[in-house]
């Protein structure tokens, strides 16, 4: 079992984007102190529902202020990049920490940043496969060109290659890292559709699943990936051992109806002013979860409340899905200190209860 956080740097009512940021970096330095696993980056544009624009460049960051922790995007939105420098980035990350990046890519939303960043709703509705292809023909080749149909480019040379790691932990264990056979950054793909499971699963690469879905979906996309995996001609031993990771919200408390009430007298703000926030790059209608009832939903999924008791429903989780790495947001109470021990307690208190 392998605990790590997921990082927001949410912002929450009454903050500035310079509080949620440091309390991000702060939380990153108490999970390594903490002996979590891995920390993972959210990236949003334009709105306080997160206020870390780019996760490649924080990852930059925090990877240089630890040593030991895996420090991976969550996700880094494909849409808002050109493939090329995003892989280049994750070479130049993998290189530089001793293999301790992974990155994780996604489609987004259709949202107004597709406006901003030039690639057009066509790059969000039907672009993935192709940037996902490119990112990781640039982690596994020497030379690359642009053939598809959004991306044309004469064949270059590939600088620095990402399987030039001199020493370090390399792939995280159980991961097929770029691709099967591929000793490259660890790439992981946010999956939210059967089609986004299948595109994962071609590639044998492991899927990050949000925070909303149940175990019972979780298990479900989990049995598709496998499915589609060996279609796709993987090996069983490709198969079986793909590490997945499902997020969460964790907050631990010595009584499971104070975990609770952190959660519920915090999130919502946070969550109503950050979801409104966002923009359509199209004007389609969207429908909100309600930030209540979505809060309360996430403290019964996930481990929110004694140490037992979180320890227990990450166990069933694992047991359930067969998922045993966790992106855990622990920043829902929106304050630094409580951030911080809430890290600690995951580490000390929890931790121990899984291994």
């Amino acid at each position: 079992m392998r605990i790590g956080t997921f990082v927001l740097a949410a912002q929450f009512p009454g903050q500035g984007p310079a509080e949620a940021l440091h309390r991000a970096v702060r939380s990153t330095e108490a999970a390594e102190e903490s002996g979590l696993d891995s920390v993972w980056l959210a990236e949003h544009h334009f709105v306080p529902y997160g206020v870390c624009p780019s996760a490649t460049t924080l990852a930059a960051l925090l990877l240089g202020r630890t040593r030991r922790i895996r420090v991976g995007t969550a996700v880094s939105v494909l849409p808002n990049h050109h493939p090329v420098a995003l892989a280049e980035q994750a070479a130049l990350l993998h290189l530089t920490s001793g293999g301790r990046f992974s990155l994780g890519v996604g489609r987004g939303g259709p949202w107004v940043d597709l406006e901003v960043f030039g690639g057009g709703l066509d790059a969000y509705e039907n672009g993935f496969p192709e940037a996902v292809g490119l990112v990781l023909d640039w982690l596994r080749k020497p030379r690359v060109a642009g053939r598809g149909e959004r991306f044309g480019f004469r064949e270059v040379a590939v600088v620095p290659r990402a399987d030039e790691l001199l020493e370090g932990p390399g792939p995280a264990p159980g991961t097929a890292a770029a691709g099967p056979g591929a000793p490259g950054p660890e790439v992981v793909v946010a999956c939210t559709s059967p089609k986004t499971v299948r595109l994962a699963a071609g590639q044998a690469l492991p899927m990050l699943l949000g925070m909303h879905c149940g175990d019972e979906e979780k298990a479900e996309m989990v049995a598709l990936w496998r499915t589609a995996a060996r279609e796709a001609g993987h090996p069983p031993e490709v198969v079986a051992g793909a590490a997945h990771v499902s997020a969460g919200v964790a907050q631990i408390a010595d009584d499971a109806g104070a975990a609770t009430e952190t959660l519920v007298k915090a999130m919502p703000g946070w969550l109503r002013q950050g979801l409104d926030a966002h923009v359509t790059v199209d004007g389609r209608h969207r429908v909100m979860r309600d930030p209540v009832a979505y809060t309360e939903l996430l403290c019964g999924l996930h481990p929110v409340g004694p140490p037992r008791l979180a320890a227990d429903r990450l166990a069933a989780t694992a047991e359930r899905t067969g998922i045993t790495r966790f992106a855990l947001l622990v920043e829902g109470s929106g304050d630094l200190t409580a951030t911080e021990e809430n890290v600690r307690r995951l580490g000390a208190d929890v931790l121990p209860l899984l291994t």
